[in-house]
Parts: structure tokens; sequence; C-alpha cells
């Protein structure tokens, strides 16, 4: 029982993540880890950013778009493209949900708005993408452009 009340007072992280996809085209915006980031220095990753406390999910994901690339969109032209839900993670040991979605409008150009966090920020061909991405959004993105499944588990037990 000691182990569940301590799981219980620490909650899951909740994570948003964006896609942003042109499909005229078919480019997607990545951005590349600086050597300064917290975790997974130097891969690829999707402009991604932790929930504050009472902030919809939706908000967290236009936030954080904003904040690491300069692009702007609207919450409700969001559309859920993948979940993750992980067992454990960086900042998160008591697990992650990632609600990643996908966004076919938005104004402005990619710009690295926290280059002491990450090295890049630029469109790339979606048959071109980096090899070395993170694990977790990598699986998010491959499955949405495949149409594959939109839930992964990460970390968790396979039964």
């Amino acid at each position: 029982m000691i182990g569940s009340c301590a799981r219980a007072s620490s909650p899951t992280l909740l994570v948003a993540g964006v896609i942003v996809h042109d499909e005229a085209t078919n480019r997607v915006v990545l951005l590349q880890r600086s050597e300064n980031a917290k975790f997974a220095q130097g891969m690829w990753d999707l402009p991604v950013g932790k929930s504050e406390p009472g902030e919809p999910i939706t908000e967290t994901a236009v936030r954080e778009l904003y904040e690491e690339t300069g692009l702007a969109v609207k919450p409700e032209s969001l559309k859920v493209a993948h979940i993750i839900h992980g067992a454990w993670g960086v900042e998160a040991p008591n697990g992650f949900r990632t609600v990643v979605f996908v966004a076919h409008e938005w104004t402005g150009e990619p710009l690295n708005r926290e280059p002491r966090k990450h090295a890049q920020v630029r469109w790339v061909a979606a048959d071109a993408i980096p090899d070395a991405f993170v694990d977790t959004t990598a699986s998010a993105l491959h499955r949405y452009l495949t149409n594959g499944p939109a839930v992964s588990l990460d970390g968790w037990p396979r039964t």
C-alpha cells in the first residue's frame, strides 16, 4: 500500500505536442534540441511542452508552439493526432500523457525562439524525418503520417 500511496501523491505529467503539417508541400516543423537541453540533447523533436496547472491542453499546445517556434495556431483548429501514455519519463517519475495535435493552419514562419533549448527549428520533408529523433514523438509522428494507431504506450510491461 505504501507504494500506491506514494504514486498517487505525484500526478502524471500532462504534455502537449504539435505536428504542424503543410499538406501542400508534405513537410512538418521540427526542432533539434540543443546540447543544453534537459534531455535528448542533439535529438530532433516536435514542438512539445508541459501543461501549466489549470491550463487546458489545447492552450498548452498553442502556447508551447508559439514559445518554441513563433507559429500561431487557434486552439479550435487543432485536431488530436496521437496520444502517448508513458510509464515514466524525465521530470515524470509517475508517468506522462502527451496529447499530440496536428495543425494544418497557422500564421508565421518557423523561428528558433528558444536558442538555449534548441539548436534549430525548421521545415522538414515528411519523407526525410531525421533518424536521431526522440522515440515517443517519433512514433507519434510516424503513426500520424501513415494513418497508424492513435495511441502508443511507452515503458509499460507487455502483456
